[in-house]
């Protein structure tokens, strides 16, 4: 587990433990219903088409550029973003064998995570100020 200090600053905002689980099981049960996009690519795509409900983004990403486009673009189409420590925690949470240092959690009509989603989205919310 990094430490505090190892984090890049540019990785904010970070969610601490209680809510990167919260997050990664959001994430998981995401994969399970067929609403997950993984990879900065496809999170990418996901903000364009404007279908994605939040992004989760694992801050030990080497280098960090490679994903710190995403914060740019949430913000313009106000997506609510949020950084996790670990990219093997946050793949393990997809469902896959490699880490994923960026995944969207998509909006599906009818979803039964609804709610989870609104919370986390608030949750993240909350870090921003």
């Amino acid at each position: 587990m990094a430490t505090e200090a190892e984090v890049n600053p540019k990785a904010y905002p970070l969610a601490d433990a209680t809510l990167s689980k919260t997050i990664l099981d959001l994430v998981q049960q995401a994969s399970n219903y067929k609403q997950l996009r993984k990879g900065a690519n496809e999170a990418t795509k996901t903000l364009n088409r404007g279908i994605s409900e939040f992004i989760v983004m694992a801050a030990d990403a080497e280098p960090l550029e490679i994903i710190l486009h995403l914060p740019l673009l949430c913000e313009d189409k106000n997506v609510p973003y949020v950084f996790v420590r670990s990219k093997q925690a946050l793949g393990r949470a997809c469902g896959v064998s490699r880490p994923v240092i960026a995944t969207s959690v998509t909006i599906k009509e009818g979803s039964q995570l609804k709610p989870q989603i609104q919370s986390t989205q608030m949750a993240i919310e909350r870090l921003l100020v």
